[in-house]
């Protein structure tokens, strides 16, 4: 932006050096489980007569809650017994919270099924408790405000020195009508220090609005979604450093979806020339 300063600039910039940082240490942890990630996927299969009959993915709600259910135990579990930091049991954030030595981080899964591929390839559903993003938005036309993250930008420790709170999210998206994975990504949402930045962009309002005659409803957004590709890189980082990394891409897709995922298609052939 025009009018951060120099200086400004350069500490924001120190933010998105540490979420690249970890989104490469997060994203390759992935790629080095990618076998175990698959393997575990498959799992269902073993048992499938088992639980098919009570899966119902043309239910509204069920299909996705169950897919999701058993992806984020294979996730978690990688996350947990083989991935980077010590957990955290703060009541208030994402699934996955981790303390490292210059940060903490927040991951949550995200799964979308191919019947809602519109959901995946340009923002996504963010928790209030999962992000630290406060700040305008547009809804409609009009300029909303936004204030119900409950993620800070730094958390305090107890000698009062500050630690940054960064956030991440896997996102899969899967075939509903035979639960076959189709891609995984990690992508950074930038931290709400950031919002002088990258201002209106990061945020568009969500499905869940005030009641009636809630005093907010016209002027606040209650719920948010992340619009990951208007900010798809760290903008204020060299040489087009990108916030979102593709884990898995399966190949063996069906033209028409390979179609509609192009975007992922091309930055996982740029990870892997």
């Amino acid at each position: 932006m025009s009018n951060l300063t120099k200086k400004q600039l350069e500490q924001l910039k120190k933010i998105e050096i540490l979420e690249q940082k970890y989104l490469n240490k997060y994203f390759y942890f992935l790629k080095f489980a990618e076998d175990e990630l698959l393997l575990g996927f498959k799992t269902k299969y073993k048992i499938k007569d088992d639980w098919y009959p009570k899966w119902n993915p043309n239910e509204e709600g069920k299909g996705i809650s169950d897919f999701a259910t058993g992806a984020e135990r294979i996730v978690y579990s990688l996350l947990n017994g083989k991935g980077i930091g010590q957990p955290n049991s703060a009541p208030i954030g994402a699934d996955l919270f981790f303390e490292v030595e210059d940060a903490f981080i927040h991951i949550d899964l995200k799964t979308v099924q191919t019947r809602n591929i519109g959901d995946y390839t340009s923002d996504i559903f963010v928790g209030n408790n999962q992000n630290s993003y406060i700040g305008k938005l547009d809804v409609s036309g009009v300029e909303k405000t936004y204030d119900e993250a409950c993620l800070p930008t730094f958390y305090t420790l107890p000698d009062k020195s500050k630690k940054i709170c960064l956030t991440y999210f896997i996102t899969i998206l899967y075939e509903e009508t035979n639960l076959d994975i189709l891609t995984i990504s990690i992508i950074s949402m930038p931290n709400g220090e950031l919002y002088p930045y990258y201002a209106k962009r990061v945020l568009k309002a969500g499905k869940v609005l005030y009641p009636t005659g809630n005093p907010k409803r016209n002027t606040h957004a209650k719920s948010v979604r992340f619009k990951w590709k208007e900010v798809s890189e760290f903008e204020l980082l060299d040489q087009n450093k990108k916030r979102v990394k593709i884990a898995y891409f399966n190949n063996e897709m069906n033209e028409d979806l390979k179609n509609k995922l192009a975007y992922f298609d091309e930055l996982n052939k740029s990870q892997n020339p």
